[in-house]
């Protein structure tokens, strides 16, 4: 069996990471280890980890039908490095928890390339799967996502089955999801579904464009040749990014045993300045799904730039006015 590294992003919200770790740490895959790229943190977010790790951290919040998925918690100690990016060369072999500390933003991609470049320098992961810290994984997920591609000749990245952490009877994604290259739209594919009437795998295999980040397993041969991940957009169209580079030489699989729970969108809000109305998440939408199609459909980017203009505006109208009323009333 392949070792796989588990690379988590964290950015100001330690808390979610440390409940994604709790289910991690739960896999039945025997061969891992976790990374967890501290991306600039201003929060305490790695000294909050750290006594987590020691043993020292306070009781999950997360409650309900997911209780047991990080509940009662894993045995601790569990032996832990920081690396920050002037001494990444110092790492002790076989410590199951790595920090990796950037020491400022560097966006998605930006981020999971740091420990990616780290990771490729050496020989014993087979693949690498990128979790969202935002997520609450099945202790099955890992295998079931490394049984597929095992199976899976050509194939480069796996996504897992992801119902939504607050109504985890509702699917948010199967694997990723599909690009309108005439609207610059994507969505995600079985998004609303009930979770027992999902797509089938056949279905989404046929119907899926990328592999949705909140989990993705890539194979070390697919990050050799197709390469890091782009760093262009800082946040949003990574995931169809890589898969469209590595699209005439791999193929994407779809694990439907494979499942993550997503807190959906709490790994872009949290740290967010409510009053700044410049680089919201919809800024990063507008400007990257021009840049993805001035890159992959450059045809098709002057009825784009018409409809994502003319939808940024009525957006930007839209809160302005909110905020005007706001202040009126307030």
């Amino acid at each position: 069996m392949k070792a796989v590294s588990i690379v988590i992003l964290n950015w100001n919200n330690w808390r979610d990471t440390v409940d994604c770790l709790e289910s991690v740490f739960r896999s039945d895959y025997p061969f891992f280890r976790v990374v967890v790229v501290d991306n600039g943190s201003t929060d305490g977010s790695v000294a909050r980890i750290l006594s987590w790790a020691e043993g020292a951290g306070a009781d999950s919040p997360v409650q309900g039908k997911l209780r047991h998925l990080v509940y009662p918690p894993v045995a601790k100690p569990i032996r832990c490095q920081v690396l920050d990016r002037e001494t990444k060369d110092g790492e002790r072999e076989g410590v199951p928890l790595l920090i990796m500390e950037t020491g400022v933003n560097l966006g998605f991609a930006g981020g999971n390339n740091v420990a990616l470049r780290h990771l490729m320098q050496r020989e014993e992961a087979g693949f690498f799967w990128l979790l969202n810290n935002d997520t609450v994984v099945a202790p099955d997920a890992l295998s079931a996502m490394v049984r597929r591609l095992d199976e899976s000749p050509g194939a480069g990245i796996c996504g897992s089955l992801l119902p939504y952490f607050d109504r985890p009877e509702i699917i948010w994604a199967q694997g990723g999801g599909s690009f309108n290259r005439w609207l610059a739209r994507s969505g995600c594919l079985g998004n609303g579904l009930p979770l027992g009437q999902g797509l089938t795998r056949d279905a989404v295999e046929s119907r899926m464009q990328y592999v949705a980040g909140a989990s993705l397993l890539v194979t070390r041969e697919f990050v050799a040749e197709v390469g890091l991940m782009c760093e262009d957009y800082f946040l949003y169209f990574e995931e169809p990014d890589w898969a469209f580079r590595g699209r005439h030489r791999f193929s994407l699989v779809y694990a439907s045993q494979s499942v993550v729970y997503h807190k959906v969108g709490m790994s872009t809000v949290k740290g967010a300045d409510p009053g700044n109305d410049l680089d919201r998440p919809e800024d990063y939408i507008f400007r990257n799904s021009l840049k993805f199609t001035r890159k992959f459909f450059p045809y098709s980017l002057p009825i784009v730039f018409v409809r994502a203009a003319g939808n940024r505006f009525r957006a930007w109208l839209g809160f302005h006015l909110q905020r005007t009323r706001s202040r009126f009333c307030g």
